[in-house]
């Protein structure tokens, strides 16, 4: 299996994680033209954590975003469903806590972390909604939540290019740079199919959280959703 349906299956999104783990973060990098990095450290902003808190990486995949969330001085810990991933990750930086987790069956106790935050992974999940819910279960109440994710940009003329991008120019420049080139196919439908940030944060509010708000960045290709545990 080199590229998971948008069924997302959980074997499936695994092995599809495995195949592109070891040049992922060079890949992200690239195809999102460096802005990778601003949106990591604005996640780390928007959750807003201290030191002496616990934080929850979730999706954290190579843990090159568990690292930024650390320079908050909180302990932050991630977790992602690929091995693959956590063994580059762990190669990569020996320092940052990794484990493998099921987003749907977290090993965590019941409100076990400060606050929790997933990037570019959510859409991966197969259940969205119970994703939510067991982000929520292992939040302390009035906790914080805070997930990047793609989005849909604001501008009509920049949506139709970006959706452009996303058909004509990720494929081959993935071909260029991944290791699994197929995956960013997958990448790319994913996308398309998500929500928008209405829709999301509908989804949010729904599942365990209370004032729910977005902030669009990069015109809205990302968008940073923040809720609180109720």
């Amino acid at each position: 299996m080199t590229r998971a349906n948008l069924d997302k299956e959980p074997h499936e999104v695994a092995a599809m994680f495995d195949g592109v783990a070891r040049r992922y973060d060079l890949t992200n990098t690239v195809i999102s033209g460096g802005r990778d990095r601003v949106w990591r450290k604005e996640t780390r902003l928007a959750l807003d954590s201290k030191p002496g808190e616990v934080v929850l990486d979730l999706g954290a995949g190579t843990g090159v975003s568990t690292l930024e969330l650390a320079r908050s001085g909180a302990y932050a810990v991630g977790a992602d469903i690929s091995v693959g991933m956590l063994q580059a990750g762990r190669a990569k930086r020996p320092e940052v806590p990794l484990l493998a987790a099921d987003a749907l069956h977290l090993p965590f106790a019941d409100a076990t972390f400060d606050a929790v935050t997933i990037s570019f992974a959510l859409r991966n999940i197969a259940d969205t909604t119970g994703a939510l819910a067991e982000m929520a279960r292992v939040t302390k109440p009035g906790g914080r939540l805070v997930i990047c994710e793609f989005s849909t940009p604001t501008w009509r003329p920049f949506r139709t290019v970006y959706q452009g991008y996303l058909v004509g120019a990720i494929p081959p420049i993935a071909k260029r740079v991944s290791s699994n080139p197929d995956a960013y196919v997958y990448l790319a439908e994913s996308i398309r199919a998500w929500p928008n940030q209405e829709g999301l944060a509908a989804k949010i509010a729904e599942n365990g959280w209370r004032k729910v708000a977005w902030r669009n960045l990069t015109g809205g290709v990302v968008a940073l959703h923040r809720g609180f545990r109720i």
